[in-house]
């Protein structure tokens, strides 16, 4: 995909860069693979904001995407569409029975290709096999983390993790994050990159769009008052004082430090921590 800019003709205009959308080959979506989508505000189910900065945005549906590739029959992709719910483009696909169904696009998937999901399909970009069968060095996506369950791993635009070695039992996968991790040979990936690699350089422009996506303003802590946030108060932006305290969060942890909770059962599949020297 391509990226397009704008002449600075508003000030909205001066710095938005948005996708071009050629990729694209069908504006409207299948309806038979939608479903409703209830908005929540950040709310649950007694009413208070757990998650903040959410509420507005403009109606969409749920596009049905299916992550574990259980049907193992060749299928034609139709065409290449738009999601909503997610950063990376979709397509939409057709078996031989005349069964359609979406799949997470790839980079280089284009209308007419033909992809299918088993363990004696070729290596190829949109196919889905077992770790076992893939070949090691080949980019994956949409790893599943136990036979089964549908892919988890390397969803968004751009992503891919690398098979890099095979154990045994197990495979070992190098994720996006840098961490080597082991899967169970029998678990589903899907060949390739995932497409829209562009995504990370675009720009909204102006706060309106980002307000059409759904996501409220963020205020920062520091520009708060003391009964409100950990950071509030202060005269001016002391160094020692009121205002400069460590970073915390509204609820007054600490930031930067780890999140991930100790001894965790996971932790066994862990072969090297991302980040580590």
């Amino acid at each position: 995909m391509s990226l397009k800019s704008f002449k600075p003709t508003t000030p909205s205009n001066r710095y938005k860069v948005l996708p071009s959308f050629d990729e694209i080959t069908k504006s409207k979506p299948e309806k038979a693979l939608l479903e409703p989508i209830r908005k929540s505000g950040g709310r649950n189910n007694n009413g208070r904001i757990t998650t903040r900065h959410i509420g507005g945005g403009h109606k969409f549906h749920y596009r049905l995407v299916d992550f574990r590739r259980t049907k193992q029959e060749a299928a034609t992709v139709l065409a290449i569409e738009y999601d909503p719910n997610r950063t990376c483009r979709i397509a939409l696909i057709q078996y031989t029975d005349g069964t359609k169904s979406y799949i997470l696009a790839p980079v280089g998937l284009t209308v007419g290709m033909t992809v299918q999901s088993g363990s004696n399909v070729a290596p190829k970009v949109g196919n889905a096999m077992p770790l076992k069968n893939v070949p090691l060095g080949t980019a994956i996506h949409n790893i599943e983390v136990r036979p089964g369950t549908g892919g988890k791993i390397a969803r968004s635009a751009g992503q891919q993790a690398i098979l890099s070695n095979r154990d045994g039992e197990y495979a070992l996968v190098k994720m996006p994050s840098g961490e080597i991790r082991k899967f169970r040979v029998e678990c589903l990936c899907t060949i390739g990159q995932v497409g829209n690699t562009q995504h990370m350089n675009e720009s909204s422009g102006k706060a309106g769009r980002t307000r059409w996506m759904g996501i409220r303003p963020t205020v920062r802590g520091m520009c708060m008052n003391p009964v409100d946030h950990p950071n509030g108060g202060g005269e001016g932006k002391s160094k020692s004082g009121g205002g400069r305290q460590h970073l915390k969060s509204p609820w007054g942890h600490v930031k930067g430090q780890k999140t991930r909770r100790i001894r965790k059962p996971s932790d066994v599949f862990i072969v090297q921590r991302r980040k580590s020297k």
